[in-house]
């Protein structure tokens, strides 16, 4: 179908749909925009940007500070645009492509991973050491494997939503992973495989604090380490 206008009023389309079409429009792949100016878009429309994060399920990757560190915390990227929801038929092949998860199966994944995401590591209502305000929701995402044998599958992990952000392309290679695995010296491998038994890695102060960094404005960042000897 053409590709309606955005703020036209004869459009029909819901606010998921309206700020893909925004996006596209007015911001354009590869430009930033704030929540301000999204709301801005959408007066009176309540939790507009959580209606624009819902595009992330139709391949849409919209990236935020905690995914591109170049951002500062109130910008969002138009990284890449995904199906054209505004499309019923490609909507719709979309969703039947994706197939709805229960809650029994979103449930026993979330178990299988110790209720922690399989990204970071954080768990479930836990504080990030980066923005301690800021408590981990854990969901479920799709990810292709490559296993030993070459061969491919789509498998269920669990991640928090600040990770699952814009990762929809991202794949595992056991062939990969075990390469890492081996490439580490004795002391690394007797870690890892204490991580692995507990399920969890405890993080340190190296990483608290790059982390923090990792969280400050290019500038600000920049200025903190000129001042520290």
């Amino acid at each position: 179908m053409p590709e309606p206008r955005w703020d036209d009023p004869q459009f029909k389309g819901g606010t998921m749909v309206r700020a893909a079409l925004w996006l596209v429009q007015e911001i354009g792949e590869g430009n930033t925009f704030t929540k301000e100016q999204l709301r801005a878009a959408f007066p009176g429309v309540a939790q507009a940007d959580r209606r624009a994060r819902d595009l992330r399920e139709y391949g849409w990757i919209l990236d935020t500070s905690s995914t591109d560190v170049m951002l500062l915390p109130e910008e969002q990227r138009f990284t890449r645009r995904g199906v054209d929801v505004w499309d019923a038929e490609q909507r719709r092949a979309a969703d039947r492509d994706s197939g709805a998860i229960s809650n029994k199966v979103r449930d026993g994944v979330f178990a299988a991973n110790g209720y922690q995401c399989v990204s970071c590591g954080i768990a479930g209502g836990e504080a990030y050491p980066d923005r301690p305000s800021e408590t981990a929701v854990l969901a479920v995402s799709r990810r292709s494997i490559e296993r030993a044998d070459r061969t491919h599958e789509q498998v269920l992990v669990t991640e928090c939503k600040r990770c699952r952000s814009g990762a929809s392309t991202r794949a595992y290679s056991v062939p990969e992973v075990r390469a890492l695995v081996e490439d580490l010296d004795p002391d690394d491998l007797r870690r890892i495989k204490r991580w692995a038994a507990k399920g969890a890695r405890a993080t340190t102060p190296l990483d608290r604090a790059w982390n923090g960094l990792r969280s400050l404005p290019a500038a600000e960042r920049a200025k903190l380490l000129t001042l520290i000897e």
